[in-house]
């Protein structure tokens, strides 16, 4: 059985898993996202269900198979964490994105989840 602070986590992490997934296919389509996945877990040993919890690697297969296009991806996936947490959540978190990079904004946000 879990505890609270690891179903919470789980929770997070799961959530997401599940933005990342959702700005992939509205971006790319449903197979070129297939295509993403397989490139990230071939070459990255990172699973769909993984993202969360290995942010740093998810990014850089990410920029290497996208090169400048992942910045677009990794920004639309910050705006739809913020989002899906409300304005106050996003402001709060706003204030440390000028010092963050997408892989230090998502453990930010993972640690305030």
């Amino acid at each position: 059985m879990k505890s609270i602070n690891e179903q919470v986590s789980s929770e997070g992490e799961d959530k997401i898993s599940r933005i990342v997934d959702r700005v992939l296919t509205q971006v790319f389509g449903e197979e070129a996202t297939r295509l993403i996945y397989r490139y990230l877990e071939s070459n990255y040993s990172v699973k769909r269900c993984e993202i969360a919890e290995k942010i740093d690697v998810f990014a850089n297969g990410l920029e290497e198979f996208l090169s400048s296009g992942a910045h677009v991806v990794e920004r639309k996936i910050l705006e739809d964490i913020y989002s899906s947490y409300g304005l106050l959540r996003r402001l709060e978190l706003e204030r440390m994105q000028e010092e963050q990079d997408f892989v230090g904004q998502i453990r930010l946000f993972r640690q305030k989840a």
